[in-house]
């Protein structure tokens, strides 16, 4: 297991940095747009559809994703997309989280499956959005999420007693999500510091944040980084509805796709719509 996890994560590092340290922004979107592809199959599957009908959902959410690019969506989003899709986001996982499996199962699965893919959908705008505005920019947004994830797994490991959810994943601890927000802030100190320090292609996320103030910062990076543990939980609440461990197994020892980028899928856009207020 550990070696597939290992070559399947140096595969992925292998095809993303070109991508992300390319010039232009269409290598790093359409590869992106593969792993979207993938994530909208998968969301079909774990809501109840057929092979071929999951299929055609991932290719209404391409279609969608080609469409934003033709109207040029993906250089510039139509005024207040970002907060309407942020505002969305916290309404939508907090009455997820507190209201559990029971209540999920009663949503029509084509209104879950509309969700999902304009979820998906945003989020490629958002990260084509962001490639846009530079590198710099686009990797600190993406480390949020990562840093995040490993600090609540070695916090949570060392300090867990108790339990954020445990009806939706048993794992995850109180601790967990404070040492995210600790790891986060400090990465984001660290990274405002280099962004002073070198001439870099665009200012990072954290800096722009910074620009309201050392306050606005925090809050700020509070929010994302509890925002990216709810993403975390939605999508571990709607794999328990759907009797499933893994999204799917397209990645070996990793599980599948929504399963690696369901704490960006919330984070993308709220980080856009922040970003948007400074």
């Amino acid at each position: 297991m550990l070696k597939q996890r290992v070559i399947t994560a140096l595969v992925l590092l292998a095809l993303l940095l070109p991508a992300l340290l390319a010039d232009a922004a269409e290598p790093l979107a359409g590869l992106t747009l593969v792993l979207i592809a993938a994530g909208a199959w998968e969301w079909g599957r774990l809501n109840g559809f057929d092979m071929r009908s999951a299929l055609r959902v991932s290719a209404v959410c391409v279609m969608l994703c080609l469409f934003a690019w033709s109207a040029r969506w993906a250089y510039e989003s139509p005024a207040n997309i970002w907060t309407i899709t942020g505002a969305a986001w916290v309404f939508v996982a907090a009455w997820l989280i507190r209201h559990g499996i029971s209540r999920w199962v009663l949503i029509s699965r084509w209104l879950r499956l509309t969700v999902g893919v304009l979820a998906l959908w945003l989020s490629w705008v958002a990260i084509y959005q962001a490639k846009v505005i530079g590198v710099n920019f686009l990797l600190s947004l993406l480390m949020l999420v990562w840093v995040a994830d490993v600090a609540a797994y070695f916090s949570g490991r060392a300090f867990g007693r108790r339990k954020l959810a445990p009806a939706i994943s048993p794992g995850k601890s109180w601790e967990g999500v404070w040492g995210a927000m600790v790891g986060v802030l400090v990465m984001a100190c660290v990274w405002i510091w280099i962004d002073t320090q070198f001439a870099l292609d665009s200012q990072s996320l954290y800096t722009l944040l910074y620009r309201r103030g050392a306050a606005f910062l925090v809050v700020a990076v509070l929010f994302l980084t509890m925002m990216s543990v709810a993403g975390d939980l939605v999508e571990s609440l709607v794999k328990r509805s759907a009797d499933m461990k893994d999204s799917s197994h397209l990645l070996p020892g990793h599980g599948g796709v929504l399963d690696r980028v369901d704490a960006l899928l919330p984070a993308l856009p709220l980080a856009m719509m922040l970003v948007q207020s400074v």
